[in-house]
């Protein structure tokens, strides 16, 4: 069975976006050589990703740019090489390469997922899918840069989780910028 895993930011108050939706504090610190090379190493894997729709739409509409070949070109071209699967109810088709729209009921899809041959698979962002993908046991390790800022307020990517979720620490590693990447696995 393929693993799944969640990347994702948060602040030090927990939230991986602030209260109106914004993620650009998650790129502070982008300008140390060994974080790039961290983020860089990460984009340039095999795996699949899968997204929600709203992170579909904000990830599409930026990593195509020509911009975002610019400041960040490994990052990119792993981006938009990778297989990509977006959960969506409403939307009706999607337009970034290698990317399939799946319609169905999203733990039912997911667990299929799991299910076939192939790469292992990230979710990026996709709160929503994070929560109900949790819920579930589906997800087996939970990937998380902390980040030296306090929103004050906004959204978890376990809002809905029903009940405590028990996670083992298998790794972590701190950045010259103040970023501290940590690793749980599902128990």
């Amino acid at each position: 069975m393929r693993k799944l895993t969640v990347f994702n930011h948060v602040s030090l108050d927990g939230y991986f976006t602030d209260a109106g939706g914004d993620m650009s504090w998650a790129h502070q610190g982008a300008d140390d050589p060994e974080f790039q090379q961290f983020s860089a190493s990460n984009a340039s894997g095999e795996g699949e990703l899968l997204f929600g729709r709203v992170t579909y739409q904000m990830m599409a509409g930026f990593w195509t740019t020509p911009a975002a070949a610019q400041m960040m070109p490994k990052v990119a071209e792993g981006m938009n090489r990778m297989r990509k699967n977006v959960f969506s109810r409403t939307l009706d088709s999607v337009s970034w390469d290698n990317t399939r729209l799946i319609k169905g009921d999203l733990v039912a899809e997911a667990r299929k997922l799991k299910e076939q041959p192939g790469p292992d698979m990230v979710i990026l962002g996709s709160g929503s899918v994070v929560a109900q993908l949790a819920a579930a046991g589906l997800i087996d390790q939970f990937q998380v840069i902390v980040n030296p800022v306090v929103l004050g307020k906004g959204r978890t990517m376990f809002e809905g989780v029903p009940e405590r979720l028990q996670l083992r620490l298998t790794s972590s590693r701190t950045f010259g910028n103040g970023k501290v990447f940590v690793t749980y696995e599902a128990t």
